[in-house]
């Protein structure tokens, strides 16, 4: 059914604006039929963060802005989903257009700002979903409002209202899209932003427990200032860290060098190189303190294999449902399952197997 249903809805989303299509395609994971996919082997098992997830393979944030098709996802067959981003505060986000797909680079530019329906409608949401007894692991990504005065309390404010339903938390401060941002990963702002988090965290332990908060960086750090990140992370003692967001880099292999120049965050298959690079060189500075999420130009069993090799323990995509639709998500654990049977390891004994020998390759230009 996921092949009939890519064969007649891709040349449809792919000749409608890129938001325009995003719309649609949620609303018709909100209604369509679908059929729960097959269960996952247990060689494709993994446990990280204290949670159990039936597949590495999470749909990553960005689709699912307001919790309008969670299970929708889980039923597809990703192992998780993550949600958002979420500011306390509904926004519009920066003005359209401000999605654009790089055809024949298979990417996609976006500035769009952290658009999203708000704490209120979202965490109604989720917190119907849990009264359903609706089971799967969903995870809540937070941010600030643009216009916030103090950005910090608006991360502390959703660790708390989301805490109930959350599985787990990604901290975002690594979207080029709000001006400023960024600047939280800066070494001072970093570490009393995470100290704030951590505390909010255990003082909502009591009634829901001890919720796992991850931080996402951008892939475009330099590795003075990830050293910096990782050393703060590691301090404070987070549960884990997703590496990357897009990158406001241009890659000189991009072909279409009109569309480029649009202003934005690139994902999609130019960003693989730079993120897994810099994944590796997380993964080596973390030192097996906790588990990494790698994201950034997945799109195939191949590039996922490599993605886990550099050191993710979980993995997450997006950009390459664009283009090569739902269908890709089980060819990529078939491929996954198949290489460990061939070898005869395991998803762990994959984890950071290349990461060491990456780091010393030239810097991906």
């Amino acid at each position: 059914m996921i092949g009939l249903f890519d064969r007649l809805s891709l040349p449809l989303l792919r000749a409608m604006a890129p938001e325009d299509a995003h719309g649609l395609a949620i609303r018709a994971l909100q209604v369509a039929p679908l059929p729960r996919a097959l269960a996952d082997p247990p060689v494709l098992g993994v446990r990280a963060f204290g949670l159990n997830f039936p597949n590495p393979l999470g749909m990553a944030p960005g689709f699912d802005k307001n919790a309008a098709a969670p299970e929708a996802l889980l039923r597809l067959g990703f192992g998780f989903a993550e949600i958002g981003t979420v500011t306390p505060r509904a926004q519009a986000g920066n003005p359209k257009p401000r999605m654009f797909r790089l055809e024949a680079d298979h990417a996609v530019i976006n500035r769009l700002g952290f658009n999203n329906e708000g704490e209120a409608a979202v965490l109604a949401r989720l917190a119907a979903r849990a009264a359903r007894g609706q089971d799967g692991i969903v995870g809540v990504n937070v941010g600030a409002n643009k216009d916030s005065p103090d950005r910090i309390a608006d991360y502390v404010r959703l660790i708390e209202a989301f805490a109930p339903v959350a599985s787990y938390f990604t901290i975002n401060v690594s979207s080029p899209n709000t001006p400023g941002l960024r600047d939280l990963q800066e070494a001072s702002a970093l570490d009393d932003l995470l100290a704030r988090v951590l505390a909010a965290r255990e003082r909502m332990s009591k009634q829901a427990g001890p919720v796992p908060v991850l931080l996402k960086i951008a892939p475009d750090l330099s590795l003075g200032a990830l050293d910096d990140v990782v050393g703060i992370a590691r301090r404070q003692r987070v549960d884990g860290m997703i590496v990357g967001n897009t990158t406001i880099s241009r890659p000189v292999s991009l072909r279409d060098r009109e569309t480029a120049k649009e202003a934005g965050g690139l994902s999609g298959r130019p960003l693989f190189r730079l993120s897994t690079r810099m994944l590796a060189e997380t993964f080596v500075r973390v030192e097996n303190a906790f588990p990494l999420i790698g994201v950034g130009g997945i799109e195939s069993g191949a590039t996922a294999i490599a993605k886990i090799k550099a050191g993710a323990t979980l993995i997450q995509l997006y950009t390459a449902l664009v283009f090569r639709g739902l269908g890709l998500v089980q060819e990529i654990k078939s491929d996954l399952a198949a290489a460990l049977e061939r070898s005869g390891g395991t998803l762990n004994a994959m984890v950071g197997a290349d990461a060491a020998a990456i780091t010393a390759e030239s810097w991906p230009g």
